[in-house]
């Protein structure tokens, strides 16, 4: 929000200064960003006028003026197409110094003598409008300073406001929060009721009453929109960041600007029957008055007329009805429209103006009528006209309701630090509007005005206290308070450690999105449907993911878009998937690698990492964590057929680990193997409370054996088998012999095992031992078709 010093000033004028007041609205909680002058640095520039111009002897694009400075006249050369006799002009006289230190001399350009030089706004530091002379109203007094006559001893000040502080996006907003600061009254311009002179109304018809509660609209007929908006106006909407455009559009814009109600002008003979508020249907396309055609959606609250959209409510106007030159009849518009229901629609059509800024903030809703009055005054005062009655259309049910909010003393002062004299806590309260109701047994019933829409609650009240009295005079304390250590299963296993362990194995960490492009989810996870979001940053950040995989992958892509071929990323997160009306958040773990499995160098190689590399980390990572999982072949959407591994744990789910199907791989556009896991973070975690266990000093027996098994028959089902039979004395089994031929028949091959057992209290004897080794070769034979190797 900008606005001029000078026009703050107006309202409400305390004794302080600039750079005081800054600090003052900075600490009340609106902080302001930074302050400009409003005019370049320049001297000797006084009123002209022009009272004679003729042609340039020995140049067609000059002319020969002579200009009065109120004491003396003088012949000046100037080259502007809009010099005229008569003209009230900035008049740089001989000695003058324009901004960027441009000092005015006597001169002859082309032949003829030039005292002196007559300035746009643009030399002034006033504008960027080189094309032309800067007009000063005719009643200009001639001779006066410049910069005494337009009171250019003046800043821009830009408050950047929070969110809900929309009642003071307005010069009355910030005059009633700097009057409060500083005890001293607010004086607003008097607005009274505009008689109406006809009695033609327009017809308006609301059938989105929730997205719309009031409406009104009045004619104003006979209007001469070529007439130009005075000075002082253009002035404060140049102060305040907004380009004069014509007279109805700067005075909705002033009006805006001082109260904080956005408005709009149509012309009237481009609306067909009536205005209708409504929701848009589909198919609806509108031209804005930026020129931008755009497609309406389902959910945008539209004006229309009897036959078509003429604007998106609170946002922009369209062009087909917007006023020009030749506009001889003015609906104008003053409205209060829902914040939830304008949300994110200006966004959504890639626009973002002033109307929709406040509007989506909110609005106070009893302002409306009083924007139009001030409105309709300042138009007749420009453009002239004929105003009719005002049309009111409002839905009691849909408009805000008063709020009452308690305030109780006890949690004030509990909150604050201090303790506030009651009647103090009373007169912020009345300065700032919040009317005390009732006098409660412990505190207040304040009733709660309509242009603060940001309290509702209890601490809103304490706030509004605490920032007036002043944040600087409220006592410094410490916090106290016993803060005592939670407990911690110790089963469970930090989320760093499982960080630490795969940045230990040469992963890098990535954190991407929670929000993806919806065409890649359905690649790798196809068979669910991600939470569309209501407002998206963009299409390809539109759905809530299922799965990490979704950001892991388009973060390859980029890396190999940017020649890196060797990529080892992991990422711990959320996803979420809908069930019924919950969203059910999952913490997860996922990751990918692609390239080499070792940093190319004169040692490693350049062998590509492949399924078993990555099964080998996850079975580091879960001996580290003390937990057993069984992988086990399965399918999966988004891997390759023939290469993966669902994991299971105690025989439930915890996650698939798999090689990219080739089908994604090429939608992707990615290159190499793509080998992928993604786990359960919660299923994994916990793990095993670790025990010391005292090493046995008796010796280890080992026996070795081989057996011919069917090919089919997984390693995972040797070893549980052997683990089973053993007894509980076995202390490791290892496979150190794997051969296929065709000697041992199709679809066989040999497996050669080792087993450990070891007593922590005796030696194991013969018998024992070879007990349990038959009893493990019979389990092998028996369950899985094994048979001795001769």
């Amino acid at each position: 929000m900008k606005f001029s010093e000078q026009w703050l000033r107006e309202w409400v004028n305390p004794q302080i200064g600039t750079q005081e007041l800054m600090d003052q609205i900075t600490m009340a909680g609106l902080e302001v960003d930074g302050f400009e002058p409003v005019a370049g640095q320049f001297s000797g520039v006084v009123v002209g006028e022009v009272q004679s111009v003729q042609p340039h002897p020995d140049a067609d694009k000059l002319r020969v003026c002579q200009v009065s400075d109120g004491k003396n006249t003088v012949q000046v050369v100037c080259g502007a197409a809009n010099v005229r006799e008569g003209l009230k002009v900035p008049f740089a006289v001989v000695g003058a110094v324009l901004p960027g230190d441009f000092r005015i001399k006597k001169a002859r350009l082309r032949g003829q003598p030039s005292e002196g030089m007559l300035c746009s706004g643009s030399e002034l530091g006033l504008s960027e409008n080189h094309d032309g002379l800067m007009e000063l109203p005719a009643d200009a007094p001639v001779g006066q300073d410049v910069a005494d006559y337009l009171r250019l001893n003046d800043v821009t000040i830009d408050v950047d406001l929070t969110p809900n502080r929309a009642d003071c996006l307005s010069i009355k907003g910030i005059a009633r929060e700097v009057g409060v600061l500083n005890s001293v009254p607010v004086e607003a311009p008097a607005i009274e009721p505009v008689e109406a002179v006809h009695s033609e109304v327009p017809d308006i018809r609301v059938e989105a009453p929730a997205g719309c509660p009031r409406y009104l609209g009045r004619i104003l007929r006979n209007v001469n929109l070529q007439a130009e908006s005075p000075l002082w106006m253009q002035e404060k909407l140049r102060r305040s960041g907004i380009r004069s455009i014509d007279a109805a559009v700067d005075v909705t814009n002033y009006v805006m600007l001082e109260l904080g109600q956005p408005m709009h002008a149509f012309d009237r003979d481009e609306i067909r029957g009536g205005i209708v508020v409504r929701m848009a249907r589909v198919g609806e396309k509108l031209v804005l008055l930026d020129g931008q055609e755009v497609e309406l959606t389902r959910g945008t609250l539209v004006i229309a007329d009897h036959e078509k959209p003429i604007a998106i409510a609170g946002v922009m106007g369209g062009e087909h009805s917007g006023v020009g030159l030749k506009t001889r009849d003015l609906v104008l518009e003053s409205a209060y429209f829902d914040p939830i229901t304008l949300a994110g629609k200006a966004r959504h059509y890639g626009l973002h103006t002033d109307a929709s800024h406040r509007f989506e903030r909110g609005v106070d809703y009893r302002l409306a009528r009083e924007a139009m009055e001030r409105a309709t005054r300042l138009l007749m005062d420009v453009v002239g006209g004929e105003p009719g009655e005002i049309v009111e259309v409002v839905s009691d049910e849909d408009i805000p309701e008063d709020r009452v909010v308690d305030l109780r003393a006890r949690r004030l002062n509990d909150v604050l630090g201090m303790e506030i004299y009651r009647t103090t806590v009373e007169e912020i309260l009345a300065r700032l509007g919040l009317r005390v109701e009732k006098l409660l047994k412990d505190g207040w019933r304040v009733s709660v005005p309509s242009f603060r829409p940001d309290i509702s609650i209890e601490e809103d009240l304490i706030e509004e206290v605490g920032r007036i009295y002043g944040y600087n005079n409220l006592p410094v304390t410490e916090p106290t308070g016993s803060l005592g250590l939670r407990p911690e299963r110790e089963a469970v296993r930090p989320v760093s450690a499982i960080r630490n362990f795969f940045v230990g194995h040469g992963y890098q960490e990535a954190v991407t999105y929670s929000f993806v492009d919806p065409k890649v989810q359905q690649l790798v996870d196809p068979e669910r449907e991600g939470i569309a979001l209501a407002n998206p940053i963009s299409s390809d950040l539109s759905v809530m993911r299922t799965s990490l995989w979704s950001g892991l992958l388009k973060t390859v892509v980029y890396n190999q878009n940017r020649q890196q071929s060797r990529i080892r990323l992991f990422e711990t997160g959320l996803r979420f998937l809908k069930e019924g009306e919950h969203i059910d958040q999952q913490p997860m773990l996922a990751g990918v690698v692609v390239g080499n499995q070792y940093p190319e160098n004169w040692v490693n190689g350049r062998r590509n990492a492949d399924f078993f590399d990555v099964k080998g980390d996850l079975e580091s990572l879960f001996r580290l964590l003390g937990i057993e999982i069984h992988f086990v072949g399965s399918q999966h959407p988004a891997l390759h057929p023939g290469q993966t591994a669902e994991l299971l744990r105690d025989g439930e789910h915890v996650g698939w680990l798999g090689t990219l199907h080739p089908q994604v791989q090429k939608n992707l556009e990615l290159n190499g193997t793509i080998l992928m896991f993604e786990l359960f973070l919660n299923s994994v975690v916990t793990g095993y409370v670790p025990n010391f266990k005292e090493i046995s000093k008796f010796p280890e027996v080992r026996r070795d054996l081989a057996i011919i098994i069917g090919s089919d028959v997984a390693f995972a089902d040797v070893e549980r088998v052997a683990k089973k039979h053993a007894g509980e004395r076995l202390t490791a089994l290892r496979a150190f012999d794997v051969y296929e031929g065709e000697s041992l028949g199709e679809d066989n091959r040999s497996l050669a095992l080792s087993l450990f057992w070891q007593h922590p209290e005796r030696t194991l004897n013969e018998d024992e031992v070879h007990s349990l080794f038959n009893g493990v070769i019979d389990a092998l034979k028996e369950e899985l078709g094994a048979t001795l190797r001769s």
